[in-house]
């Protein structure tokens, strides 16, 4: 695993929902999101990550039992907070999930879970799924009052959203990039001092021709932070691998992870 060789890079968590949006968009079984979490793993991946959504766009019940056979590393199951999806988890019993917010029209998940707004809920499901044997994440915005929220429901990990980064990357605003990057930054330190443990995802992705670029890609400005300890990432990722197979795509994100870290 490329990542060995910098003990201090993220752990890479690779999100394998949109192969089973590719599969679905034309039915039948191929390509299989299984074969491709393990091939994903087989390229180093650190954990596989993937979204059961309650009108199960791409992953299907069947996928997550599968998944849970065929992998030895940890599954992070993200879901909505949902007596469906809690009692889902329950059952299949997944190392690690990651409670998200998921609305039926949105095509992505659109921001960071409301948890100040519904703590008792969210201790609720918490402690179902502490009980059951799982490590809780919550997905959340870099927002002091939902990182405090996260704390107080006794989640020991939060993972902050970085779309907003990762878009005024894509734009190359840079002026809205830095007031980003410092919300994150905040955030991630924040979290830190309450105990949490803190992961980051959503939209990153690599430039394709590194070297005409005028900044690091948002994967590595992401992965650079200290307090990152795992990075999510699923659909840059996919798509890179249409161009340069699954094993390379892994490879390539594991590695802008490893260089970013590197003492300059």
């Amino acid at each position: 695993m490329i990542h060995l060789s910098a003990p201090h890079a993220p752990l890479l968590g690779v999100n394998i929902d949109h192969v089973a949006t590719l599969r679905n968009a034309r039915g039948g079984a191929y390509p299989d999101p299984v074969a491709a979490a393990v091939l994903a793993v087989e390229a180093g991946a650190d954990i596989v990550t993937f979204h059961l959504r309650e009108d199960r766009r791409h992953i299907k019940d069947d996928d997550v039992q599968r998944l849970k056979a065929a992998l030895h590393v940890p599954l992070n199951f993200e879901a909505a907070v949902t007596d469906e999806m809690l009692t889902i988890i329950e059952r299949v019993r997944p190392e690690h999930v990651c409670l998200v917010p998921e609305r039926r029209l949105e095509i992505t998940t659109e921001g960071g879970l409301d948890v100040a707004g519904q703590l008792g809920r969210i201790r609720a499901a918490c402690q179902r799924l502490q009980a059951a044997g799982c490590r809780v994440s919550l997905f959340i915005g870099a927002d002091p009052a939902q990182i405090e929220a996260s704390a107080d429901c006794g989640a020991p990990c939060v993972e902050l959203h970085t779309g907003a980064f990762a878009n005024a990357w894509g734009a190359r605003n840079i002026q809205d990039m830095h007031t980003e990057l410092t919300r994150l930054k905040q955030g991630l330190k924040h979290a830190r001092s309450l105990g949490l443990r803190t992961h980051a995802g959503h939209g990153l992705a690599l430039w394709s021709e590194a070297a005409s670029q005028p900044f690091a890609s948002s994967t590595a400005q992401i992965a650079a932070l200290p307090d990152v300890a795992e990075l999510h990432i699923g659909h840059a990722l996919i798509g890179h691998a249409v161009f340069v197979g699954l094993r390379q795509a892994v490879a390539d994100f594991q590695a802008e992870a490893v260089r970013a870290r590197r003492p300059a």
